[in-house]
């Protein structure tokens, strides 16, 4: 990385700490959020609730943590043990328990003296909705609007980076031709609703973060088929644009893996259409400035009605 894009990174960080947006917490990529960083969120998120509206989707909200075993299933550590969160926690007697104590005083690591649980951090929002959706969709198949806190493993001092974030998504599940019609039609919604508030947005073929050589045969393959769309927009750095949003088509992955049909005996295919809220509400810091009430009306009164 450039001396540039540093100081760049920097700068954008320490506006956002200073304005009171984001509150340190001692760790790369783990911050509080202001009121007024909270306010943003929230009205973009119903930007987006307006925008699919017309989705008759199924609303859905899930905890932080998932089961363990729907990780497991959802193939997320086969492609990405580097940015999974797993809990563990003590289980042991008063005696282990002063072990551990003696440990945590000494400053040693006491990692030992837990075991793994049956829970998971929930590294995306949608896995919930396949583990929920088993057996054979309704005739014209669904979508299903999903948020969730995520974690993923990738600590950063760029502030956009973070460890713990929340993701809106929208789910389709059903017919292949349908799948993808929606899909194309959420390509122009999406980048015209960033655009609505202010965002240039450019929309770039992806690839996942996959681990180790196989990742990067997999890698290769999801750009040449263009399974994952971002949307980018300029944000700690003009020459480094950072995606805020994503759409995936992941075809018959999870359908397999979750038993989810058409008709008996037809998988189903997926798509999502993933919004990363505090990356949006950054990206909108970084266009208009830290301070709402010096926003346009139109984007302040969409935004953030109470700094009109």
């Amino acid at each position: 990385m450039t001396a540039s894009l540093i100081a760049a990174e920097k700068r954008f960080y320490h506006g956002l700490v200073h304005h009171g947006l984001i509150i340190p917490l001692g760790v790369d990529g783990v911050f509080g959020r202001g009121a007024v960083f909270e306010e943003v969120v929230r009205g973009f998120s119903q930007l987006i609730t307006t925008e699919a509206a017309d989705q008759n989707a199924e609303a859905l909200h899930f905890p932080p943590v998932i089961p363990r075993r729907l990780l497991e299933q959802s193939g997320f550590l086969a492609s990405f043990p580097h940015l999974a969160g797993t809990v563990f926690s003590f289980e042991g007697t008063d005696a282990e328990h002063r072990e551990l104590q003696h440990a945590v005083d000494d400053g040693a690591d006491w990692s030992t003296h837990q075991t793994m649980t049956d829970v998971a951090l929930a590294s995306a929002a949608c896995y919930p909705v396949y583990a929920t959706s088993r057996g054979v969709l309704p005739a014209a198949g669904k979508v299903v609007d999903v948020s969730s806190y995520c974690f993923r493993r990738e600590p950063s001092q760029d502030p956009v980076r973070l460890q713990s974030f929340r993701m809106r998504e929208l789910v389709c599940l059903g017919a292949p031709g349908d799948v993808l019609n929606w899909r194309a039609a959420w390509i122009e919604r999406s980048a015209a609703l960033l655009e609505s508030v202010g965002l240039a947005v450019k929309v770039v073929t992806a690839a996942d973060p996959f681990f180790g050589r196989a990742g990067r045969l997999l890698a290769a393959n999801q750009k040449e088929l263009e399974l994952k769309l971002e949307f980018v927009v300029p944000i700690s750095a003009e020459e480094r644009p950072t995606a805020v949003m994503s759409l995936n088509y992941h075809q018959e992955h999870f359908s397999s893996k979750f038993d989810i049909y058409t008709e008996p005996g037809v998988r189903a295919h997926t798509a999502c259409l993933g919004f990363g809220l505090e990356r949006i509400a950054m990206a909108l810091f970084k266009r208009h400035g830290f301070d709402p009430s010096a926003w346009p009306f139109q984007i302040r009164s969409k935004l953030c009605p109470s700094r009109c």
